[in-house]
């Protein structure tokens, strides 16, 4: 499973590359690296962020050919994820998600800490809210399985807003009105997500097993046992496969 993270991560910045300078986007003009939930590193602007077990490393790669490490902050705990948002940082770990202010870029420094049981906490934001996974398994010890829905407008005290019984959540994404979310064997699910206090169940599709999700403009990259497949979805939460690549254990 690591080794399909890994490829959809780099599958995904190769697809939101936009021009010469090959800065990923999220949105075309933010220079933002483009990943799944449970990437481990993303690229804002000209600086490279990646997590390892236990702490948040910094890259200024303004030279490509010549990357440039110039900051480590440790985290004291199991680091799971990355993901960008806004000028900040949301860094899922088994104990809770760190919020960090990049308004320096080479000096990211803690906003906050949403704690909660030790588990697997793969995140993703949108507006004022963000939704973090809790998933139990072989290295999340006590995990539980539910959706979190937290409130972040004020970055410095995030705020549950309520949680959702899951199955087997990994990863997630947001488009528009909708939430996407990976459940491992039980395959994916897709909410309405116009009310964040609210979450309305679409659809569920359990037809294949998945592990994280991009969605873009009316495509999905999923992450599967099998390898990386390709989706388009419509308005009435329709999938139509494009194309798998395959990934040999």
């Amino acid at each position: 499973m690591k080794k399909l993270i890994c490829i959809l991560a780099a599958v995904a910045c190769l697809y939101a590359c936009k021009g010469d300078d090959m800065k990923a986007s999220n949105n075309p003009d933010s220079g933002v690296g483009r990943g799944g939930s449970t990437a481990r590193f993303t690229i804002v602007k000209d600086y490279l962020y990646i997590v390892d077990n236990q702490s948040l490393k910094v890259f200024r790669i303004s030279a490509p050919d010549n990357p440039v490490y110039t900051k480590r902050v440790s985290l004291n705990t199991v680091v799971e994820t990355i993901f960008p948002f806004q000028d900040h940082l949301l860094v899922g770990t088994q104990t809770g998600m760190f919020i960090f202010s990049i308004s320096n870029p080479e000096n990211p420094t803690r906003v906050s800490v949403y704690s909660h049981v030790v588990s697997c906490d793969p995140v993703v934001a949108d507006g004022n809210y963000a939704y973090v996974t809790l998933r139990s398994g072989t290295n999340c010890n006590r995990g539980v399985n539910v959706l979190d829905v937290l409130d972040i407008k004020d970055m410095r005290s995030p705020q549950l807003v309520k949680s959702y019984p899951m199955q087997s959540p990994h990863g997630l994404g947001v488009d528009g009105n909708l939430l996407f979310v990976t459940e491992g064997d039980f395959g994916l699910k897709v909410f309405d997500k116009s009310n964040p206090n609210d979450l309305k169940l679409i659809k569920t599709f359990n037809d294949f097993t998945a592990f994280d999700v991009i969605p873009d403009s009316n495509v999905l990259i999923i992450t599967g046992k099998q390898g990386i497949y390709q989706y388009s979805y419509n308005a009435q939460n329709e999938l139509k496969l494009l194309s798998i690549i395959p990934i040999k254990s």
